[in-house]
């Protein structure tokens, strides 16, 4: 008897918002008796987000080095390919980057290819309300169609929120045509499995190449298989960086033996006018977790990591020798000697 298409969300939302601790929120109340499994996309080339919901007990696969519309095509069929067939998972959570935009991942979902595999259900797109007054928000054309794609609009981080804020976002949401199956408020990426329930109305979203938003040198690489990255072991030290969509990003991979100085690591982490930085790092005093987004850096304690991760974006280009010394001073004598390091970028822009 063939198995029944397996019901796949979309979690989206723009640059900083929560979605991957709404997924983790939405992965500690899994049903006991189901498998669940989640691919997320970042534009960085590290995968912080992978790394932060592999230990969350669920399959994850990363997509990473850019938009879902650039990497829909043979990578993430790859990624998606690999998630069913190794885990035939009862439930499929996607994460796409939050400087993404949902046209051509919605179109590989929805063909031929996956039509009696997947099913597409309710579609989340996560809002910070305090972001609706600025007007290069607004008028981006990747949030505006992540919400117009959206079977549930939700306001996270409303405990932050003013009064102004959540009406203007609830006559913002009530705007939508054709309305919204749900609009909601929470806080700390709080999203109730109820959310998920019924299918996506496939809401129309523009076609940003056509209207000229979103053009991208489509080189070779993106329609080939992606490559893995080196061993740690064979490599201690990876940096990569990205650039694309009026965006830059650069990240690290390195081994779990380097131990970073806490103090000089803080300092970093609040020295650069950044959009975001993320990390998974070691420092003297154990492992924590790095989320820099609205100029608010937050820390957590975690009891391990399989290695170190930091991946910084801004929508200016970033100093790179400047930010790679700086983390080699970190840890002193123990720092990878220079040249470990890739020095190509993965241009999407």
């Amino acid at each position: 008897m063939p198995r029944p298409p397996i019901p796949t969300h979309l979690i989206m939302g723009f640059l900083g918002v929560g979605k991957t601790t709404g997924i983790l929120d939405l992965l500690s109340r899994k049903p006991a008796n189901e498998r669940w499994a989640v691919l997320v996309n970042e534009f960085g080339e590290v995968g912080i987000d992978g790394a932060l919901l592999a230990g969350s007990g669920v399959a994850v696969r990363e997509v990473p080095g850019g938009c879902m519309c650039c990497v829909a095509g043979l990578p993430m069929q790859i990624g998606l390919n690999m998630l069913i067939s190794r885990e035939k998972p009862d439930r499929l959570i996607i994460e796409p980057t939050g400087l993404g935009h949902p046209s051509n991942i919605l179109e590989t979902l929805t063909g031929e290819f996956y039509r009696d595999t997947l099913a597409l259900h309710s579609t989340l797109c996560l809002v910070d309300p305090r972001r609706l007054q600025e007007e290069r928000v607004l008028n981006n054309v990747n949030f505006r169609d992540q919400a117009a794609a959206a079977d549930v609009l939700v306001a996270n981080k409303v405990d932050l929120c003013s009064e102004q804020d959540l009406q203007r976002f609830n006559e913002w949401a009530s705007a939508w045509r054709p309305e919204k199956a749900r609009i909601e408020h929470t806080r700390h990426g709080h999203i109730p499995l109820e959310w998920l329930l019924g299918a996506a109305s496939g809401r129309p979203v523009s076609d940003p190449q056509a209207h000229g938003h979103h053009h991208h040198h489509h080189h070779e690489a993106t329609q080939q298989a992606p490559a893995s990255p080196p061993p740690l072991d064979e490599q201690p030290w990876q940096f990569q960086y990205n650039q694309g969509t009026g965006h830059y990003s650069c990240g690290w991979r390195i081994t779990p033996e380097q131990v970073f100085d806490h103090e000089l690591l803080m300092a970093f982490c609040h020295g650069g006018d950044w959009l975001r930085l993320k990390g998974v790092m070691r420092t003297e005093q154990g492992w924590l977790t790095l989320n820099l987004a609205d100029g608010t850096l937050g820390s957590q304690w975690l009891p391990e990591a399989p290695e170190n991760r930091l991946e910084i974006i801004s929508d200016q280009p970033l100093p790179l020798e400047q930010l790679e010394r700086a983390l080699q001073d970190m840890v002193g004598e123990l720092a990878a000697a220079p040249g470990a390091c890739s020095t190509e970028p993965n241009s999407l822009g």
